[in-house]
């Protein structure tokens, strides 16, 4: 457990609904989300529009050098600004999802991603979500959750979402899309999305967000009467 502060990691696969959930959470126990699969995006956006050569490891270096990322609190929602930019909508087409497996995979890139991380987390009470924080970024973490989904739910969630900003795509491209991001995801030797041995397993193909959020709060309260909170 945490002493000076309680963190809540929820760790899984793409869209399973790991950010709905979690801002829900920030919301809920009035702690800050950090969206960290934002960050990789944002990185991953610099490194296409800088057509970063990811097998050099000098390039690489250089530029995360050159990238700050910000996360700012705006309503219900955080904007993501990388270098002062709000690239928020940007960094969730689907140009970005088709590479950003492939970026999140280099070593010098996690890294530096979970060195900002744990920085974020350090004096505040917050609810992370993505593919490591419970296993790699906050092992120590209070509470956490792995999220799942049946494949054909999760496809279904991320198409209606790319519909919804106007992407032409099909069912049969997302589909691959997140079958491509599970086996990188899964497979990378820098800290592989895996389920942490004391994560609570959520699988919500048939649960409302509004359920989910139940049997998390439930969670967290169990905690707080056993005296961890």
């Amino acid at each position: 457990m945490s002493t000076s502060n309680f963190i809540i990691a929820i760790d899984g696969f793409s869209s399973c609904g790991k950010s709905t959930l979690a801002k829900a959470l920030a919301k809920e126990l009035e702690f800050v989300f950090i969206d960290s699969g934002a960050m990789y995006r944002a990185v991953t956006l610099y490194f296409i529009r800088e057509r970063v050569d990811l097998q050099s490891e000098q390039a690489v270096l250089q530029a995360l050098e050159s990238i700050h990322i910000d996360l700012v609190p705006n309503g219900q929602t955080v904007q993501i600004l990388l270098n002062e930019e709000d690239v928020s909508e940007e960094i969730r087409l689907m140009y970005v999802s088709d590479f950003v497996s492939e970026v999140s995979a280099v070593k010098a890139v996690r890294q530096a991603m979970v060195a900002q991380q744990q920085k974020l987390g350090g004096r505040r009470n917050i609810v992370m979500d993505g593919r490591d924080i419970g296993t790699t970024v906050f092992p120590n973490a209070d509470l956490k959750i792995f999220m799942t989904a049946s494949p054909s739910v999760r496809a279904e969630r991320r198409f209606a979402e790319l519909m919804a900003k106007g992407e032409t795509v099909t069912m049969e491209e997302v589909r691959d899309n997140l079958a491509h991001r599970d086996h990188i995801d899964s497979t990378r030797q820098e800290s592989p999305l895996r389920q942490a041995q004391d994560a609570i397993v959520l699988d919500n193909s048939k649960f409302t967000q509004e359920e989910q959020l139940k049997i998390v709060i439930d969670a967290y309260n169990q905690l707080k009467i056993k005296g961890s909170v």
